[in-house]
């Protein structure tokens, strides 16, 4: 929707969509023409911004939400292709429901409380009757098993709304803020309504690691609910079954493509030229982006850049900022004040430190078209995100997306949800102000080489996870949820037994070697060790794991050993310094990290014993102990969280029949994961695949990409999960969906040292 929409047409004539988006806002805003007439105008906004382009790609798709103006809603009309469907809200819904619980209770709770928020009863009143007319808006326009994607914190209630109305859609929730620890969470009355009404969805996405795993625990302590990872079980209502519900994290992004062809536009070319000119062709422009609101550090970044004109650092001949402050809920007592504290702020800067025609702070309070904003990027050597809490942010991609010629410095607060992704940006803690200072500072003195690697890192994230690829892994994983046998297995890439040519290898190792963030990821039994009867005795390639350590130690380069064997067994086994990430039990037990490395994300993959399943593994345990008995050479292994009946030394058909009796065993035990392999059946009361540790390590390292290096049945949930630039390596025969395949572990040894060679000279 570039530019302005279409003005109102004749309303939709078949209110039945296959995919109804539903948020507070519709994407569009009113304006009286003088004839009388009302035009359309996009809206400004992240998630307008965001789903825009996602909706230009659907047949027929809907969006739901209100017009902007308090009364009855307009009819349903089209604009851009879309068919809008308006909810009314009244003034007392705006100032209750709205500026009231919306803004007043949930914003401020959910960012931290760096604002104080408010609790009154009646706003909660006006929450829920305005959710109930989102949810019965959208339950009637959708299609039978239509998908429903609901945005955002002022519609927390709306998925269990439309479940209880529509039984036949799928269900998605998208919360754009943070979601806060449970000790917050629990300060906030009617809180479990809040829980419920979010476990209506069947698919709860996240922006952060953080929030995924603050919610579960919320669901988890307030609710008693069962927690199996990402899956939630929810009891149904008396005799209905029970469902179940995943969260998960989905960073949002930006439609980079479309940012980065506007530079190209010699209109916006000439654009930031003249904006240069207009600044009097200064040295340095530094530039900050914001909504007014006080969760954007937009006053800490004011105090460090007036301190630093104060003692001298900067000259306000060389160097100009510009601070963009969109106007936000301007009737909220606390925006209003902090638009008065910023534009006394900016004020008392200029009268210290101003020139006639040139001030030291230029401040726009208003806001501005994205062609405009292009330009402003484009002429922006540094970019100012300082937020003290953001869900995302979506003007540090943008300004990423804005310099296709690797020109520029990010300054990124570490509280932005961004912050998880944009690692090569100049990380920053706002509220240290003598930090913020510092960062300021070496941002303005940052060599062209150094912001060129920087930025060259920065958009291959940017570029490559755009927003539709957002909204594809959201719908895809939301399209799953109606599989009740969970994930489809993964494809067969590759049959039979022939190695990969080397040329067509050394071409994939030779290009992923270039990715500027990479995991290197490897099992161990089969690939770094040949298969031995006695596990104990099994002897590593110590040529492969000196180069497993050497490439820990390079730049951008992080690396894990994923294995079946217990984690205190792989330690023995490897002798690997911290910098080599191990995870044991299939995921089950990750051990220390990095510090480099996000703890939380691998938190949810980590150990979790109960009583209950420490018994139900004593009573695994003693059933495989018997039907080893019974086939002489089985041997069982017991491990923090699960038992393993191993096969190997079996004699005769003992292994095949010891393997018949375990899983004819495993099907009586609908908790526990069993995991047939290679001559041994592991039985877990901890859910975990090593698909999901390459997940949870690749998000922890923010890689660009990933290698994996693997031999067995269990290595294949990794191989599903390959994205267009990773790599998926088969060590021996068999069917895979692994991408290449080599021929045993001399072949492993010789891949890993081949990297580390094209990684030292690339």
């Amino acid at each position: 929707m570039p530019g302005s929409a279409d003005r109102p047409a004749h309303a939709p004539h078949r209110p039945d969509h296959d995919l109804v988006v539903v948020a507070n806002r519709l994407p569009v805003d009113s304006r009286t023409l003088p004839d009388g007439a009302t035009e359309w105008v996009t809206s400004p906004g992240g998630l307008v911004t965001a789903m825009e382009s996602v909706m230009k790609g659907v047949d027929s798709g809907a969006w739901v939400g209100w017009a902007g103006a308090p009364g009855d809603a307009p009819d349903p009309f089209e604009a851009d292709g879309m068919s809008l469907y308006p909810v009314a809200l009244d003034q007392e819904d705006i100032e209750r429901y709205y500026e009231g619980f919306s803004n007043g209770t949930l914003w401020p709770l959910y960012h931290d409380v760096i604002v104080e928020p408010a609790f009154h009863r009646t706003w909660w009143d006006s929450y829920v009757s305005a959710n109930r007319r989102f949810a019965r808006a959208a339950a009637a326009v959708a299609s039978r098993t239509s998908t429903i994607w609901v945005h955002d914190y002022q519609l927390q209630l709306v998925p269990r709304m439309i479940r209880d109305d529509r039984a036949d859609v799928r269900i998605g929730f998208f919360n754009h803020i943070p979601f806060p620890p449970v000790e917050l969470f629990s300060q906030l009355p009617k809180r479990n309504q809040i829980l419920r009404g979010l476990l209506g969805a069947d698919l709860i996405g996240f922006q952060r690691e953080s929030d995924t795993q603050n919610f579960l625990a919320a669901v988890r302590k307030l609710l008693g609910h069962h927690v199996d990872g990402q899956t939630i079980s929810v009891p149904g209502l008396g005799a209905a079954p029970m469902r179940e519900v995943t969260a998960q994290t989905f960073p949002i992004s930006i439609d980079s493509a479309s940012v980065s062809a506007l530079t190209e536009d010699p209109e916006v070319r000439e654009h930031a030229a003249q904006l240069r000119r207009d600044l009097g062709n200064p040295r340095k422009v530094v530039v900050g982006v914001d909504r007014l609101d006080y969760t954007k550090g937009i006053r800490h970044r004011l105090k460090a850049w007036g301190e630093l004109l104060n003692d001298g650092s900067i000259d306000p001949h060389d160097t100009v900022m510009i601070q963009v402050a969109t106007p936000s809920r301007e009737r909220v007592e606390a925006y209003r004040q902090l638009r008065d504290e910023v534009e006394l702020t900016v004020g008392r800067i200029n009268g210290d430190h101003a020139s006639i025609g040139r001030a030291a702070v230029s401040y726009q309070h208003r806001s501005f078209d994205r062609r405009y904003m292009t330009a402003l990027y484009m002429a922006a050597d540094v970019v100012l995100v300082t937020a003290l809490r953001d869900g995302m942010n979506l003007v540090a991609k943008e300004y990423v997306a804005s310099r296709p010629d690797l020109q520029g410095v990010l300054v990124l607060s570490e509280f932005a949800g961004a912050a998880d992704e944009l690692r090569a940006a100049v990380m920053v803690n706002p509220h240290d102000i003598d930090e913020l200072k510092a960062a300021i500072l070496r941002s303005l003195a940052m060599p062209e080489e150094e912001q060129q690697e920087s930025m060259r890192s920065l958009r291959h994230q940017v570029m490559e996870n755009d927003v539709q690829s957002w909204a594809h892994d959201f719908l895809e994983r939301l399209e799953q949820s109606d599989d009740p046998h969970g994930e489809a297995k993964p494809v067969v890439r590759l049959s039979g037994g022939d190695p990969t040519e080397p040329e067509v290898l050394e071409g994939a190792l030779a290009e992923f070697a270039q990715t500027p963030r990479i995991l290197i990821a490897s099992d161990f039994d089969g690939v770094l060790a040949p298969i031995v009867n006695d596990r104990d005795a099994v002897e590593p390639d110590p040529a492969a794991l000196d180069t497993l350590r050497e490439l820990a130690d390079m730049p951008g380069v992080a690396v894990a050993l994923i294995s079946g064997r217990s984690l205190e067994d792989l330690d023995s086994h490897t002798g690997m310094p911290s910098s080599v990430v191990l995870v044991g039990s299939h995921g089950a037990e990750v051990g220390a990290l990095p510090p480099w490395m996000q703890a939380e994300v691998l938190d949810s993959a980590a150990l979790s014993m109960t009583p209950e399943k420490d018994e139900l593994l004593q009573s695994i345990t003693a059933t495989l102990h018997r039907i080893a008995r019974a086939h002489p050479g089985v041997e069982v292994e017991t491990k923090p969280s699960a038992a393993v009946l191993h096969t190997r030394n079996a004699r005769g058909r003992g292994a095949d029949n010891a393997t018949d009796s375990a899983l004819e065993y495993a099907v009586t035990l609908p908790e526990v994961t069993v995991t047939p392999g290679k001559e041994v059946v592991e039985f877990s009361v901890v859910h975990a695949s090593k698909g999901d540790a390459i997940d949870a390590l690749a998000r922890a390292s923010a890689a660009d990409a990933w290698l994996y290096l693997g031999d067995d049945v269990t290595d294949e949930s990794v191989f599903g999960h390959l994205g267009e630039s990773d790599c998926g390596i088969k060590v021996g025969e068999g069917d895979t969906a692994a991408n290449y395949r080599i021929a045993g572990t001399p072949e492993a040894a010789a891949v890993l040292a081949r990297l580390k060679a094209l990684r030292q000279d690339g």
